[in-house]
């Protein structure tokens, strides 16, 4: 247990913390929305510091991410909790632990520990990942810290809900943040209150911010049938990408499993997903992909030039690669990304 960051001490020993737009202000006792942030005494304490619920090294195509250091591992580590309460989660015995069954689990690795295994794994990258890095800032951020002196990239997959002064930290002076997939989860905000128990605007000005301060960009919308699946909702997403973050930014469109709160939902029907990748296009988005469907075309990366196929994908393996220092293999236009 650590004492947390980026929080400010109010009267009566109450504290506010800042790392989320919740923006919890949290009496002596009780805990933050995250289920992770705990007051006690009138200092915030972190309650997953150096406590990972999970380790793993990942193809950097399952964060998604496809324009970055593509066939390259990362080496992915996540805490329990999150700032949200998605109905759909596809982590939620993890993510979902603390608010559900009251236990925050995990094993002990120091951020030393992490960026040793990332080493010892031969890992480009370290993804935090799995649930939401934010909720673990502090473990996050002395790992990256660490990850930068041995050369390692940092990435999050994240739900974007971050304040402004945690993005300060990660991309201000010595930029410790890489890349990121942010999920665009809808484009209503009565989607965001009602299945996640937060709000759509400050995802968009999170996204917003990472374009403008140069980390690398991906984004990720899980198509859930009937709840965000609309033509018109799927049209404003898109719009939104192309125009406000650029036609250059990927947009992962994932076929929904019933999970955790939906498991009587239907599946995302293919069709589906297939009028969303359209929808991308037509909006202008050079790159759109199909996600959690294995062997589609919608996998593969086409040049937005000459529309071969230059990275030709199943699931998180590369099969073919038809690209030279960062330009297509057949026609030489740039294509955008890291380590291409």
């Amino acid at each position: 247990m650590n004492e947390a960051r980026l929080y400010i001490k109010l009267d009566e020993q109450r504290v506010r913390c800042a790392l989320c737009a919740h923006r919890c202000q949290i009496k002596p006792g009780d805990r933050g929305i995250c289920q992770v942030r705990e007051n006690r005494d009138g200092i915030l304490y972190s309650l997953v510091y150096g406590k990972a619920i999970s380790a793993a090294v990942d193809p950097i195509e399952k964060k998604p991410l496809f324009h970055f250091k593509p066939g390259s591992n990362a080496f992915s580590v996540a805490t329990a909790g999150c700032n949200f309460k998605c109905s759909f989660c596809q982590n939620a015995d993890i993510s979902q632990m603390p608010r559900d069954r009251n236990r925050i689990e995990g094993n002990e690795l120091f951020p030393e520990l992490v960026v040793r295994g990332a080493l010892a794994q031969h890992c480009a990258s370290i993804a935090y990942t799995y649930t939401e890095p934010t909720v673990f800032y502090e473990y996050a951020y002395d790992i990256s810290v660490l990850a930068r002196e041995k050369g390692i990239a940092n990435v999050w997959v994240s739900n974007g809900y971050m304040t402004p002064e945690v993005l300060n930290t990660l991309t201000d002076s010595a930029p410790l943040l890489d890349a990121a997939n942010i999920d665009l989860k809808a484009f209503q905000n009565s989607f965001y209150q009602q299945q996640c128990g937060a709000r759509l605007q400050p995802v968009l000005d999170t996204l917003l911010q990472l374009k403008k301060r140069n980390v690398w960009l991906e984004v990720t919308t899980l198509i859930i049938p009937r709840l965000n699946d609309s033509e018109e909702e799927l049209q404003e997403l898109a719009h939104f990408i192309a125009h406000e973050l650029g036609k250059d930014t990927p947009w992962h469109v994932s076929r929904f499993h019933p999970m955790y709160r939906l498991q009587d939902h239907e599946r995302t029907p293919i069709e589906t997903l297939h009028r969303a990748y359209q929808i991308g296009k037509a909006e202008g988005l050079d790159f759109v992909y199909v996600g959690n469907l294995a062997g589609d075309e919608g996998e593969h990366t086409r040049c937005p030039t000459c529309h071969n196929i230059i990275i030709r994908r199943t699931g998180y393996t590369i099969r073919q690669y038809h690209l030279q220092e960062g330009r297509c293999g057949f026609c030489n236009t740039v294509i955008p990304g890291v380590g291409l």
